[in-house]
């Protein structure tokens, strides 16, 4: 433990310009891709995740996310400190957020956030200045004029040809993809580049201390918001509450249900690329639903 401790330390000297000693760390969980450890010290509590070297641009883009978020201001995130190496070691550090039971108006709260970061904060392009990832899978944010360019050029394009190097769909669903394409500019509605989180289903929000939502682990760019919403949906959906909150507070255009499918055939050919073909059922059958 002496020699986690001092690797701790490291991280924490870095970071930080005051003389905080750590006390303690332990492992907790941080999702399937880094080491994720609570370290305790004399000056407050972190949350530090870790793994090697070559990740640093995925921590520091994570980082940089995390601020553009919190700038927001309108849903709370952990606090990005910093991003670094320790040696070999690659680490983030966001201060660590004590979860406790939600507040009653939990679904509301959160809802009425998101809408507002949706409602308040644009860009004149779809995109981001820089790439980020999506999982660990490589998401690139050139900027795009038009949504729909954008949603094929820098979403669907690159993870279906990625799926297709590495065999999960075949030359022929290629080109249904393109017959496909067509039809998006008479399927999607017109929507300003909203700030997104960008990887939003019910494994990247928690709690906080005072049992509001907190989000986590974004994959942010601007783009259209119907794509975050269609993406809460994933693996079973929010609460009920959230989305009338939302609606409420930022009314979706007509007929969004009808579109869910279409935005969350991204979100399905990164889980083809992450985990394999059981995926598929998310893509292949909306893609020849519209041919």
């Amino acid at each position: 433990m002496a020699g986690n401790l001092q690797v701790f330390q490291s991280i924490i000297d870095q970071v930080f310009d005051s003389q905080a000693e750590v006390l303690d760390a332990s492992p907790i969980s941080g999702g399937c891709i880094h080491n994720a450890q609570k370290v305790e010290t004399s000056q407050g509590v972190y949350f530090i995740k870790m793994n090697q070297s070559a990740d640093l641009n995925m921590f520091r883009t994570e980082l940089s996310g995390l601020e553009l978020l919190a700038a927001a201001g309108e849903i709370d995130v952990p606090v990005p400190l910093g991003a670094g190496l320790a040696g070999s070691q690659a680490f983030l550090v966001l201060d660590f957020i004590r979860s406790t039971m939600r507040k009653s108006n939990f679904w509301t709260i959160f809802g009425q956030s998101l809408a507002n970061l949706h409602k308040n904060h644009h860009n004149d392009q779809y995109g981001l200045s820089y790439p980020n990832y999506i999982g660990r899978l490589d998401q690139y944010n050139d900027f795009r004029t038009d949504w729909i360019t954008f949603f094929i050029e820098q979403r669907l394009e690159v993870q279906l040809r990625l799926a297709f190097d590495n065999r999960y769909v075949d030359r022929a669903f290629l080109d249904q993809c393109q017959q496909f394409y067509k039809k998006l500019p008479d399927l999607l509605p017109i929507e300003p580049p909203s700030l997104l989180h960008g990887d939003l289903w019910s494994g990247n929000f928690m709690t906080g201390a005072e049992g509001q939502p907190v989000i986590i682990d974004p994959a942010v760019y601007y783009g259209n918001r119907e794509i975050e919403l269609s993406f809460t949906r994933m693996f079973g959906g929010f609460d009920r509450e959230f989305y009338a909150s939302y609606q409420d507070t930022y009314p979706l255009n007509p007929g969004f249900e009808l579109r869910v499918d279409i935005y969350n055939i991204y979100p399905h050919l990164v889980h083809v690329n992450l985990f394999g073909s059981a995926y598929l059922g998310g893509v292949v059958p909306v893609v020849k639903r519209y041919l």
